[in-house]
């Protein structure tokens, strides 16, 4: 089981280290925080890293250490899903830059302090940009927002990693309050539709012009819909999608194997879900679960293959 509100890092010489990172909303920390932060690192050991979600990650640390360190922070443990709204990602914005068109930054918080860790289908990164230069890199996050000189543009289905994609324009020049409820209405419909999935996996499979209808319909009125891609039947079969967890050969019924795929697992048999949980296994919409055995994964988190089987099997 993993301590509570830590990641595991590093298997090294049969000894585990672990990782802890804080929620820092927009990246913003107050000079004290910042120096428990270098106290409680340098108290434990562990090393200060700065990550691509704007925060600070403290980690080489001992397992039986994580609930002293977060006791120290005076915080409590940065609990979430896997498979949950992981960041929202802001640029300075006109609060802080020459370059800036509009307001980030308050843009940015109130959808960290709606959406943080609320969970998902699969992950889900969001970034809010000031500008054009897009510095919270909103075309390769699942939602991003855009400032230019008319308002703010809309982006979707923006992935990085082993199966990178460009986000798609969706909507453009809307005002603060229009951008919010938009998202909110990406949230939702994916929310309620995809399977585990992210959200730019989700548009090929549907098609975007599906997507874009659905989400315009609901967010202009029906007359948006009209002359639009019309929606797959009721039960229509997920089709395979390159990177997506709707790839495999595993049916059900089948017995999960050594050599199982864990997203071909998770499609199957999403019972499963929670053991991979229960295991400490962040591996519910991770790119590398594409491909990635059990064999594999039980290797990387330090696990008994056998013991997992059984219990995947059990639930099956």
């Amino acid at each position: 089981m993993l301590p509570k509100g830590a990641n595991l890092q590093k298997i090294r010489d049969g000894k585990k280290t672990y990782a802890i990172t804080p929620h820092l909303p927009g990246g913003f920390i107050k000079p004290d925080t910042m120096r428990k932060y270098a106290d409680v690192a340098d108290k434990y050991h562990g090393v200060l890293k700065l990550t691509s979600a704007q925060r600070i990650m403290i980690t080489g640390l001992k397992a039986e250490d994580i609930e002293n360190v977060w006791q120290d922070l005076g915080m409590q443990p940065a609990l979430g899903f896997a498979n949950c709204v992981r960041s929202v990602k802001i640029c300075p914005g006109s609060l802080f830059c020459k370059r800036g068109k509009r307001d980030s930054i308050k843009l940015g918080m109130e959808l960290d302090k709606l959406y943080h860790k609320k969970e998902m289908p699969s992950r889900i990164k969001l970034g809010v940009a000031g500008c054009p230069n897009s510095c919270a890199e909103i075309y390769v996050k699942d939602v991003g927002l855009l400032a230019t000189d008319q308002g703010w543009d809309v982006y979707v289905g923006g992935t990085a990693g082993a199966h990178p994609r460009l986000a798609e324009k969706l909507v453009e020049s809307l005002i603060d309050d229009e951008a919010l409820r938009i998202v909110a209405i990406i949230l939702r419909y994916y929310e309620k539709n995809a399977d585990i999935e992210r959200v730019g996996q989700f548009i090929d499979r549907i098609g975007f012009k599906k997507f874009q209808a659905d989400i315009l319909a609901e967010f202009y009125g029906e007359e948006s819909r009209r002359g639009q891609a019309e929606t797959p039947a009721s039960g229509e079969k997920l089709k395979p999608v390159p990177g997506a967890l709707t790839e495999g050969t595993l049916v059900a019924g089948d017995k999960i194997e050594a050599d199982s795929v864990i997203s071909d697992i998770i499609r199957v048999y999403p019972q499963t879900v929670p053991v991979f949980r229960s295991f400490g296994m962040g591996c519910l919409g991770c790119p590398s679960s594409t491909d990635e055995p059990v064999t594999k994964a039980a290797e990387i988190h330090g696990l008994n293959v056998p013991e997992l089987l059984s219990a995947l099997n059990k639930v099956v």
